[in-house]
């Protein structure tokens, strides 16, 4: 029999004490925000340092893969020790990473040590939300996560041109090093300003083995995924990692069956606003991956934009996502959690819908769909993460935060690689487009291809624009599905009105 008993509660911090832990958060935040925006673009010159140009894509993949499957485990490890503590050793092995990335010697390692990197940003992208719902009331919680938004719109922005600056005056492995003094800057902040949340702990086990599962049925199952972007469904590099994620994914639901104290506790699927709020945000991810990964080619494959203007386009999305969220509480304290997630995704399906199946348009178009896109997840996603943060007591807010953050990141990642495999099929579909270029699912292999559009004749040009024109209506119409699905999921399991916790109060 255990028992937990909480030391500190970060509830009660003085108003000046909580800006600057939001500040410290927000520095911790940004660390794993910048951290893929700038690599992107130091892609050309890490491959001509290192090779293993085949591998390149494992430099995201794998990192992705790391965060994704320690979510859930860093939130129940932070139900037992507290916050603060397992939110320091995440950034003290994120940063570990980062340095060992900087003395890298080979894409192999290279890719092991952005894999350890994962490890330790996994913590970074779950407990940052956990804390801030620790900090804030109900009432007050809408501005702090429209707050940390910015921060993904920053480096979202601001990452391609940083990482422009170091290859271009220093080296690619300043995109690593950089990290170190910031990190060590935010931990400073974090150990000083976040108050000591420790619990005392008597009879607490760990479920070793259940975090094993999770991360082998969750990884595999992301693997078969990702080669499902280059290969054929029936290839054995897709069948073996699935076979396994399956046989993984059974073993691990009898381990947590039997578990005293699960990494992820039935409980999460047994009360409804949870297991909505679950599926609903797997299909946030997939609706949010469809732009950021065809939107930049399709604008300049199809429409004629240069880079820039491309860019603009999904700059659009960027902005108007965040700033919806600041004034998304209002409307959550008046109709309810679901109410304004239902008006969110509905937005979504709407949105994605326009995109799929108008035709070929002006600029002031997609822009306008972008922006209507923005406003409804800004409105789709906070109501979900506030309205289960304040279902649960404290005691369960971290597990319950990561279990949403999770499936978000899943959604992420199975649909980024679903969606390269349907970009593939289209490029491949063309015969003008067969033994021009070699494509895959790596957004290297679509820079290549637009190369090839600008430097080709006509007819591959043409081709190029017919088959991304094709993807990304396929693509924005399976991101118009996943809304739908979400809708329904929300509208007929989740209650209208969110319980308060059942045990402690509801702050």
């Amino acid at each position: 029999m255990s028992s937990i008993v909480v030391v500190g509660d970060t509830a009660h911090t003085p108003s000046t004490g909580r800006r600057r832990v939001v500040a410290a958060l927000m520095l911790v935040m940004a660390l794993a925000a910048m951290d893929s925006t700038v690599i992107s673009t130091c892609i050309p010159q890490i491959v001509s340092d290192l090779g293993g140009f085949a591998y390149f894509g494992w430099l995201f993949a794998g990192y992705l893969l790391a965060v994704t499957v320690m979510l859930p485990v860093y939130g129940k490890l932070a139900d037992i020790f507290g916050r603060k503590q397992v939110l320091i050793v995440g950034v003290v092995v994120f940063l570990l990473g980062s340095g060992l990335c900087s003395a890298t010697w080979s894409m192999a390692s290279l890719i092991a040590f952005r894999v350890l990197q994962g490890l330790g940003g996994g913590a970074i992208q779950g407990l940052v939300q956990t804390i801030a719902g620790d900090l804030y009331t109900k009432q007050e919680r809408g501005k702090i996560q429209a707050a940390l938004s910015t921060v993904w719109v920053s480096a979202a922005l601001a990452g391609p041109a940083l990482g422009g600056i170091f290859v271009t005056y220093l080296s690619w492995r300043w995109v690593f090093l950089v990290n170190l003094p910031l990190g060590i800057f935010a931990l400073a902040r974090v150990i000083r300003h976040l108050p000591d949340d420790r619990t005392r702990r008597t009879g607490v086990r760990i479920d070793w083995l259940g975090a094993i599962g999770v991360f082998a049925a969750t990884g595999l199952f992301l693997v078969a995924l990702t080669q499902l972007g280059t290969t054929s469904w029936r290839s054995a590099g897709v069948l073996t990692p699935l076979a396994g994620a399956a046989v993984s994914c059974l073993a691990t639901v009898l381990i947590e069956s039997r578990a005293a104290q699960p990494i992820i506790p039935g409980w999460v699927w047994r009360r409804p606003v949870i297991a909505a709020a679950n599926i609903a945000m797997f299909a946030l991810g997939v609706v949010a991956t469809a732009p950021a990964l065809i939107l930049p080619t399709y604008g300049q494959a199809v429409l004629r934009l240069s880079p820039v203007e491309a860019g603009f386009l999904l700059a659009v999305l960027m902005v108007s996502w965040p700033l919806s969220a600041a004034f998304v509480n209002r409307a959550y304290l008046r109709i309810g959690f679901r109410d304004t997630a239902l008006f969110g995704v509905g937005g979504a399906v709407i949105a994605t819908l326009l995109f799929a199946l108008l035709p070929v348009r002006p600029l002031w178009q997609p822009a306008a769909i972008m922006l209507l896109l923005g406003v409804a997840l800004g409105f789709f996603q906070p109501p979900l993460i506030v309205g289960v943060q304040s279902t649960v007591n404290w005691g369960e807010r971290a597990t319950a935060t990561s279990s949403i953050v999770f499936w978000r990141q899943l959604g992420q990642s199975s649909s980024a690689a679903l969606f390269g495999a349907i970009v593939n099929d289209s490029l491949n579909a063309q015969r003008s487009l067969r033994g021009q270029v070699n494509v895959s699912a790596s957004t290297g292999a679509f820079s290549s291809v637009l190369g090839h559009r600008q430097s080709a004749g006509s007819p591959i040009a043409q081709a190029l624009s017919h088959a991304i024109a094709t993807a990304a209506s396929h693509i924005f119409l399976a991101a118009a599905a996943a809304g739908l699905i979400a809708f329904g999921t929300l509208l007929f399991l989740a209650p209208r009105q969110f319980p308060a916790p059942e045990v402690g109060e509801d702050r």
